[in-house]
């Protein structure tokens, strides 16, 4: 007999660890939080902006939280940043100026159904339209949120495109969350990218060390350290996710060989102070995954009233830089619209810069003299020799 959502969770999730299966990652994916009724039920102190968001959530983006993520919720505070990150709110309904559905101008560049082909050497993959969670800024929120998984016909044209361009040395799969497909089928899909001989390292892009922390098993660990060199990408945006569980995940990872590396996005009152990112930047080394980027929001449409104006951004980066160590310090970027790529921004250290020498400061606002070196080819003979024959 299958036992509703209702029953399975309690009204005071704090209970909600003792129960049977909570461990189970299949059990978190199937009593998912998805309806607004449940969210009511769970939240009944709910804001006048959470009460219009949920309201309209049919024709907003997908709601779906798992129970382990939806137990770390402050129910007593909406500013809660676990809370802001998926509970609808009415600002979702409109669109700004500059918002569109597909901001990153991903479909345009799709050359096989699931594949984006946007830089030279590396590609993505899309393989699931399924996540664990369904954050509230998300960016392919015009794909994910069908719990689709594509077949290996459906992926069969993005692998022949791979295997045919020689250029792709990189391939990222992402989705939707790549480890909320079963063991057998990711491994499946690992092994038919690793046997492309000119693929140099395959990444997973995923946020289930963060809200579905017991999917990453020893099993499933073993069965990622067969694929190296394997590079996974995590997404945690606040400290109060850097939980016991999730910390005990990335360790798993990284004890398994795989690099491990964090991709937050800035987002407007739930991270976006300098003490804020100082603390999950500082917490992401102690778990031994290295800051990636900081993202400004990308401009999807809903999500003004989580985006950031990019002089935040700076000043958090300004504050960073001097201050913790350089293995904390992210690249902060802009993924341009319309499909430009990665753009790095950030604070200016050159004042001033003459064919002699720069002026340059430091954090503390000390100016030095830096000056250039009298010869300037920067010519590698040995280039010709060292290249020969080898792809470049």
């Amino acid at each position: 007999m299958v036992v509703t959502l209702r029953a399975r969770l309690p009204a005071h999730p704090e209970t909600w660890p003792t129960l049977p299966g909570w461990n189970d990652w299949r059990w978190q994916l199937r009593n998912r939080i998805t309806t607004p009724a449940q969210v009511r039920a769970l939240l009944p102190d709910l804001t006048q902006d959470e009460r219009a968001g949920l309201a309209a959530a049919g024709h907003l983006f997908v709601l779906g939280i798992t129970p382990y993520y939806f137990s770390l919720v402050d129910r007593a505070h909406p500013a809660c940043p676990i809370r802001m990150q998926v509970i609808p709110r009415a600002q979702e309904c409109g669109r700004a100026p500059g918002e569109s559905d597909d901001p990153l101008g991903e479909d345009a560049r799709s050359p096989a159904p699931g594949l984006v082909h946007r830089y030279p050497d590396r590609v993505l993959l899309l393989v699931t339209t399924r996540c664990a969670i369904y954050c509230r800024h998300c960016n392919r929120r015009r794909l994910v949120g069908g719990e689709q998984e594509f077949s290996r016909d459906d992926l069969a044209p993005a692998l022949d495109y791979i295997r045919s361009h020689r250029q792709i040395r990189d391939v990222l799969i992402s989705g939707g969350d790549p480890l909320a497909l079963g063991s057998d089928k990711l491994e499946w899909l690992l092994a038919q990218v690793r046997a492309i001989r000119h693929v140099d390292i395959i990444r997973l892009g995923t946020r289930v060390p963060v809200c579905l922390p017991m999917r990453v098993s020893d099993p499933l660990c073993t069965m990622l350290r067969r694929y190296h060199p394997l590079y996974i990408n995590v997404h945690f945006n606040h400290p109060k996710e850097v939980t016991a569980e999730a910390r005990a995940a990335c360790e798993r990872l990284a004890d398994a060989g795989i690099p491990l590396g964090n991709q937050a996005v800035l987002l407007r009152g739930i991270n976006s102070s300098l003490r804020c990112i100082r603390a999950l930047m500082r917490e992401l080394l102690k778990c031994r995954v290295k800051p990636y980027y900081l993202f400004q929001g990308d401009p999807v449409a809903g999500t003004d009233h989580l985006r950031t104006p990019v002089a935040c951004g700076i000043e958090i980066m300004e504050g960073l830089r001097g201050h913790v160590s350089g293995m904390a310090i992210p690249h902060l970027v802009i993924d341009a619209p319309g499909g430009g790529g990665k753009l790095p921004i950030g604070p200016h250290y050159i004042l001033s810069q003459a064919p002699e020498k720069l002026l340059v400061r430091n954090y503390r606002q000390q100016v030095f003299e830096y000056v250039e070196p009298q010869a300037r080819d920067c010519t590698v003979e040995y280039d010709d020799i060292w290249f020969a024959g080898r792809d470049d």
